[in-house]
């Protein structure tokens, strides 16, 4: 009996270990969410290259960007754009935000040689407004409302730079992002994209995905965008985009002059753009 007793009273005291040291780790895990959030990240990133943050209020979205600023209307404003973000939870679930808690392309902005140049978050990254269905970050990733709003946060960097054109840099859908606004302006003075998904009808009919159906696809403005000078990369190792959705884009074109399209070594989808930028940029 006596034992009996003991035993209940070591199991009670080793439950209120296991609690309070449960309780521990729960309240670390908060803090690390408070405080290293991926805003936080993005922020971090910008602050040390001395970039500002800003919010544009659009139409439709409120979109988050950070933009170096400088006195130079003679060069163009270089605009890049993030690519899908952290949309999927896994294969079959969609994420409640899709901000990326790794933004390449941001990297890949700050590191970006000379001139005013600005880095925008796609629609519902870092700021969730009534608009942001998850549509807007799988089927409809691409649609109207998004191009429209990005645009006309570039158009007010752009007049505030002073600046007489426009190069838009896109990584994955950032690189479909950028072939669609280019169809809605008449200052762009290149596209550049890195692993763009610039064919998607392609792209989910090859992988067997989901079609992108409320989404505007470049490969059907293809012969209208031949017309601007073009670079397009991705890794010859790339599972996510393969060289083939690139091909397709530019095999619907009938004069590919102003088109170059390079398939790089030991790059796959995420490695090594930011390694090699800007080295890349200026290479090629």
């Amino acid at each position: 009996m006596v034992n009996n007793v003991l035993n209940r009273a070591g199991q009670q005291r080793l439950a209120r270990f296991v609690c309070a040291s449960l309780f521990v780790v729960l309240l670390a895990g908060c803090a690390a969410d408070i405080f290293s959030s991926d805003e936080d990240v993005a922020d971090r990133i910008a602050r040390s290259f001395g970039w500002q943050k800003h919010t544009f209020n659009t139409d439709t979205f409120a979109i988050r960007g950070y933009l170096r600023r400088v006195k130079d209307s003679q060069r163009p404003l270089t605009v890049y754009l993030e690519g899908d973000g952290d949309a999927w939870i896994n294969e079959h679930q969609l994420a409640v935000d899709p901000t990326p808690s790794k933004p390449l392309v941001l990297k890949l902005a700050v590191r970006h040689p000379g001139g005013n140049v600005l880095y925008l978050a796609r629609p519902c990254h870092y700021i969730q407004t009534a608009r942001c269905h998850p549509q807007f970050w799988s089927t409809h990733r691409f649609a109207p409302e998004i191009i429209s709003s990005t645009n006309q946060a570039i158009q007010r960097v752009k007049e505030k730079a002073g600046a007489r054109s426009v190069r838009l840099v896109g990584w994955s859908g950032g690189g479909v992002i950028a072939a669609l606004l280019a169809l809605r302006r008449n200052d762009v003075e290149e596209i550049i994209t890195l692993g763009a998904n610039l064919d998607h009808a392609y792209w989910t009919r090859m992988d067997r995905l989901t079609p992108l159906y409320g989404s505007l696809n470049p490969a059907d403005y293809a012969k209208t965008l031949q017309n601007i000078s073009q670079r397009h990369f991705i890794g010859a190792n790339d599972v996510v985009v393969s060289p083939r959705v690139v091909k397709s884009y530019i095999n619907k074109m009938s004069d590919t002059s102003k088109t170059k399209f390079t398939i790089l070594e030991n790059f796959d989808h995420d490695c090594c753009w930011v390694e090699h930028w800007p080295q890349l940029l200026n290479r090629f």
